[in-house]
């Protein structure tokens, strides 16, 4: 367990980060999703020891982290950092004896990365000669390559096709199942969405939201039902303490005041005739940012 508690951090008289406070559980992914300047990547820097809290701690497992438990951090930021004339293969088991892999282990962690990540048949070619993307994988490789317990990743899935969105994501879950606790940022929320067990929303540097990524959703959502039914749905108007939000046909979208009217809806559907499907709508992440994050 990854513990932020009560970090804050100002530059100058500007005050970025006010008693920053989330938790990253060991085996999940969990989404830290934000405006720019937000506070992210400086919350990031501070996890892994870049820069330093005015106030707060970060700890595992309850005890502060040491400088070696930093080391054993995987930390991809934001800027590309690859030495652009060295080859892709080369420098990851560089990166990788440097963080104390043998010879054999680097050379193998670094063919195996590269071929999970579709850079396989790259591993020789200098990294100025990479696509944006390509470079974007490689720079996730060296975040990886040498076994790491913890990963805070900054926007990892940026510049990407959708192709090694895929790639990624499948070796990032690998690794949250081996029980590393993951913490990346994004701003394509339809890929945290889909990836996250958790998500932290921050703005204006402080928390606005967090929690498993079912428990925001539930937290958040209203009593909004979709149903589909064989005849025509007008009748749903005239149901009491239903307000009908799209209306198409058998296809009627609304809100109800309570439980009891919404289950009423039902009753009467199948009491007229075939249903077809009968719904609770749920937020989607990118309606929960709008609500707790503007």
């Amino acid at each position: 367990m990854l513990e932020i508690r009560g970090v804050t951090k100002r530059y100058g008289t500007r005050m970025v980060l006010t008693d920053l406070s989330f938790g990253v559980g060991g085996g999940r992914l969990t989404g830290f999703v934000g405006a720019n300047g937000a506070g992210k990547t400086t919350t990031m820097r501070i996890i892994v020891g870049v820069l330093s809290a005015d106030s707060g701690t970060v700890l595992r497992d309850g005890v502060p982290l040491s400088v070696d438990d930093r080391r054993r951090f995987g930390y991809m930021p934001e800027e590309r950092g690859l030495y652009p004339k060295m080859k892709v293969g080369e420098q990851l088991v560089y990166l990788a004896r440097l963080h104390g892999l043998s010879p054999a282990s680097a050379r193998r962690n670094t063919a195996e990365l590269l071929e999970r990540l579709g850079l396989g048949e790259r591993a020789g070619d200098l990294v100025q000669s990479l696509s944006l993307g390509n470079q974007q994988r490689a720079q996730i490789a060296a975040a990886l390559v040498h076994d790491p317990e913890f990963l805070v990743l900054d926007e990892p899935f940026s510049g990407l096709d959708p192709i090694a969105v895929e790639a990624v994501m499948e070796v990032l879950a690998g690794f949250a199942a081996q029980g590393a606790p993951v913490l990346f940022s994004s701003h394509q929320l339809d890929i945290v969405e889909r990836l996250c067990d958790d998500l932290v929303i921050i703005a204006d540097g402080e928390i606005r939201a967090n929690g498993s990524r079912d428990e925001l959703r539930e937290r958040h959502s209203s009593l909004r039902f979709e149903l589909r039914c064989a005849g025509d749905a007008g009748w749903v108007r005239n149901v009491p303490g239903i307000t009908v939000i799209d209306l198409d046909g058998g296809l009627a979208v609304f809100e109800a005041d309570t439980d009891a009217a919404s289950q009423a809806v039902l009753r009467l559907a199948v009491e007229r005739g075939p249903v077809v499907s009968f719904s609770r709508q749920r937020p989607s992440l990118a309606a929960i940012f709008k609500e707790v994050a503007q």
